[in-house]
């Protein structure tokens, strides 16, 4: 192999690299590669292009999140041809160069693995850059009638639509946020972020539910929420956000979920993204893939530089 080259992102290399790495096979490996970006110093980021013989062969970023600050996301890409030569461990090693004093150095990464895909490189790559896992997240389409339909006349919880804009909803997406990456990735989501982030027009929000343990009149409170977005494609599952009050503890909401989800999919099927910190929904997720009413249709595994100290 001739020597390799680095460069920073230039104009166009989005493009060349389509070219070279082909279609993403998955939509998160089409978001991941939306990292890849012009250098800036406002928002720490920074992108190297490694070429042999100017033709670029790989590209990565690194950069911080405000939402997250206490690691770096590492994104790094190479030529199907190119891979287990080193370019990718020699790409990070360089933009761990690039990454200021009084920074943090801890980085963390992600892979998915899909039907079929056992993505053993990715693990490789992670595990020789020292990454542990810190998390896993799953997307799973649950089938229609999984659960039977709660009944809610025996009881005071009511079920109530809210608008996607309610300060309400804002500010209980954003406690749940905060609470579910605490103990692993921990978040400063804000109502102004949460509502940017996972509920204006441009995230494609559609809709809101709340499941109160009584009316609002009587001072009732949010037990569990759902949000619903645009689907992907056309006649494919809605995507929707599931969550609850983390005021509250599992067992006092896990109920609430469970009905929640029983609505959801009274009639047709939905997408729900699930991180196994989101405890109650993960374990209802279990039971139901147990008996085939859910199929679990990608894994994402989230892997930490200090992870496994």
């Amino acid at each position: 192999m001739n020597e390799l080259e680095f460069r920073p992102w230039r104009s166009g290399d989005d493009l060349e690299l389509l070219q070279i790495f082909g279609d993403p096979r998955s939509p998160q490996a089409h978001q991941d590669r939306t990292m890849l970006r012009e250098n800036s110093d406002a928002s720490f980021s920074r992108t190297l292009v490694a070429t042999v013989d100017t033709v670029a062969v790989g590209a990565g970023v690194v950069f911080a999140s405000s939402l997250h600050p206490q690691r770096l996301w590492l994104y790094v890409e190479v030529a199907p041809d190119m891979r287990r030569h080193g370019v990718g461990r020699e790409l990070a090693a360089r933009l761990r160069e690039q990454i200021p004093e009084g920074t943090t150095a801890e980085l963390k990464a992600r892979y998915t693995v899909t039907a079929g895909d056992s993505a053993q490189a990715a693990a490789g790559f992670c595990a020789a850059l020292g990454l542990g896992e810190i998390q896993v997240s799953r997307d799973v389409v649950i089938e229609p009638g999984a659960l039977a339909e709660p009944v809610f006349d025996t009881n005071d919880r009511v079920i109530e639509e809210l608008s996607t804009g309610s300060v309400e909803l804002t500010r209980l997406v954003m406690d749940f946020y905060n609470a579910v990456h605490a103990d692993w990735d921990p978040a400063a989501m804000t109502v102004g972020s949460a509502q940017r982030m996972l509920l204006d027009e441009n995230t494609g929000a559609q809709a809101a539910l709340v499941l109160r343990d009584k009316p609002k009149s009587e001072g009732g409170v949010p037990l569990a929420f759902a949000v619903s977005y645009i689907p992907a494609r056309e006649n494919a599952p809605s995507d929707v956000l599931v969550g609850h009050n983390p005021a509250f503890s599992d067992d006092e909401v896990a109920e609430a979920v469970r009905d929640m989800v029983a609505m959801l999919v009274y009639q047709y099927p939905v997408k729900l993204e699930v991180d196994s910190s989101m405890f109650v929904l993960s374990s209802l997720v279990d039971a139901l893939a147990s008996v085939e009413q859910a199929t679990v249709i990608s894994t994402t595994h989230i892997m930490a530089s200090d992870a496994v100290r």
